[in-house]
């Protein structure tokens, strides 16, 4: 009998170990290691990107203009296509800085080297490569 109380004891003096270890806290906001220009907070990155005009692949152009609320970059207003559209930050499960529209009929997708701008039905791209002019 004494080889099986033997493990249930050791298993329970570990369970209560670990009950008693309290977790480590989970970061809330992490800037780059080397100095990269962005900040993670909540798993989402923020990156330090321009408002202004966009140039696109096959001749497309854009108006961004950024909203930035304690260093988190809330919403986008973006022209195109002669509309405007109020895009809000939608939390992606990447951590890549995603902006869609109330109607969902767009999503842009900010990264520090380009933009990209899909139809929120399809999610097909409608513009690509997109840089500050």
């Amino acid at each position: 009998m004494i080889p099986v109380r033997l493990p249930v004891l050791a298993a329970a003096g570990l369970l209560l170990a670990a009950c008693t270890t309290p977790p480590p806290a989970a970061p809330v906001a992490q800037a780059a290691p080397d100095g990269g220009g962005y900040v993670q907070r909540n798993g989402q990155f923020e990156f330090a990107l321009a408002s202004g005009d966009y140039r696109c692949e096959l001749g497309v152009t854009l108006q961004i203009s950024r909203e930035v609320r304690e260093q988190v970059n809330q919403r986008i207003a973006l022209a195109w296509n002669g509309r405007s559209y109020e895009l809000d930050r939608d939390p992606s499960h990447s951590g890549l800085p995603r902006f869609e529209d109330a109607a969902k009929s767009l999503v842009w997708i900010d990264l520090p080297w380009k933009g990209l701008l899909l139809d929120g039905k399809t999610h097909k791209p409608i513009a690509n490569e997109c840089r500050p002019a």
